[in-house]
């Protein structure tokens, strides 16, 4: 008899680890079933400080979400035309773009080949496969439905790059307009307007207030710019820092969706994901509560997470999932009525897959309208600085002719 170590989620929903004596992983999963555990990870027990560096040293390397998604659709594409697991994990391992990826495939392919399910040898590399991942795996193996639950998590996978994608392309022009202004600003105050300085002191003239006030300003900058950098940077770490307790974390996200511009993309960004991910669990069979537990883990702020955990214990009671969602404000009403609607007519998968696609179409067109409002505003602005820089320098130079004649 071996110790082994697992990980499982329990009917309500919560995380269960512990260790087991078996002769083999096999039994270690059917007793874990029986028990009525979704299994995470199943690992030998061995203790000691080497296997716990040795572990750590073995986990280092992960794969990438565009790699996970790109293999995810090759090994669904191989196991739809009929190859077995070992081939297709093989021709992943030849024929992996960089040697980093290969080595975590082959990784993968050798706990396989040892008799380990797939879903469980891909829960020893969290780095790579996260829980949603593992959890789809782990349902479409026990449904014998591997190769369609792997298309769905690639459909799932290539959706949520899509979504992040169109985000971030689109903050690009805005953030990079913002750095090249403030870079204009600082050059004029800190380079240029004091040239003119020492022309300004030898005539004597009273300059506007506002040119003494942009003179001060640069020679600040100039002095200390450099320690505001590391002051700002310095707020910046302790700032995350708090973010990371619980209460001020809850506090924060809370907030950043009750913003007047943003707040709206963030409750259709949290939308989306809450939708996709728990459509996608439930087509693939998994439990309400086990899907609801996962989908948490997803939707990347804490005030939608703690709404969801009282929606999941509405769930359990029979009570339903659409209202206490819709009770806490914090998700569009158009999820919580198409959410609401799957569930009176026993199709709260399906529903909630459309209502991931309508929030995705949301998230694209709310993206491109709040660009389409700060290029022109950040143009605006910081031209109208520039502006009155030069505005100032103007009128300094006509006190100045003033003063000649």
């Amino acid at each position: 008899m071996a110790a082994w170590r697992y990980a499982a989620i329990d009917r309500t929903g919560r995380d269960v680890s512990g260790t087991m004596d078996a002769p083999d992983e096999a039994s270690v999963l059917r007793r874990i079933r029986q028990d009525g555990l979704l299994p995470l990870s199943i690992t030998p027990a061995r203790g000691g400080w080497f296997s716990r560096l040795t572990f750590s040293v073995g986990g280092g390397e992960s794969l990438s979400h565009r790699e996970v998604a790109n293999i995810t659709r090759e090994l669904a594409t191989m196991l739809g035309a009929g190859q077995d697991l070992d081939r297709a994990l093989r021709f992943l391992v030849e024929t992996a773009p960089t040697k980093r990826s290969g080595r975590v495939l082959a990784l993968l392919r050798d706990d396989v080949r040892d008799g380990s399910p797939l879903a469980t040898a891909m829960a020893k590399l969290p780095g790579s496969f996260s829980r949603l991942y593992v959890g789809l795996v782990r349902a479409g193996e026990a449904g014998g439905t591997l190769a369609p639950s792997l298309e769905r998590l690639a459909d799932l996978l290539e959706r949520e790059r899509s979504l992040a994608a169109t985000i971030q392309s689109a903050m690009i022009y805005p953030i990079l307009l913002l750095a090249a202004s403030a870079g204009a600003v600082t050059l004029l105050l800190t380079q240029v307007l004091p040239q003119f300085v020492p022309l300004f002191e030898q005539s004597g003239a009273a300059l506007p207030a506002s040119t003494r006030f942009l003179i001060d300003a640069g020679d600040a900058i100039s002095r200390h710019g450099l320690t505001a950098l590391l002051a700002v940077l310095l707020l910046f770490l302790l700032i995350r820092f708090v973010l990371r307790q619980p209460a001020p974390r809850l506090a924060f996200d809370r907030f950043k969706l009750r913003l007047p511009l943003t707040g709206g993309l963030g409750r259709e960004v949290m939308a989306a994901r809450l939708a996709r991910t728990l459509g996608s669990l439930l087509d693939s069979r998994v439990s309400l509560v086990t899907a609801l537990e996962i989908t948490r883990g997803v939707l990347g702020n804490e005030a939608g997470a703690a709404a969801l955990d009282l929606a999941a214990t509405s769930a359990k009671g029979g009570a339903g999932l659409s209202a206490p969602l819709g009770a806490s404000g914090l998700f569009p009403t158009r999820l919580v009525h198409l959410l609401r609607l799957g569930e009176e007519t026993a199709q709260l998968g399906t529903m909630a897959l459309r209502a991931a696609a309508i929030h995705e179409e949301h998230v694209r067109i709310s993206t491109q309208r709040l660009v389409s409002l700060m290029t022109p505003a950040i143009t605006i602005i910081m031209g109208a600085v520039i502006a009155g820089i030069i505005a100032s320098l103007l009128l300094a130079m006509l006190s100045l002719n003033d003063l000649a004649q």
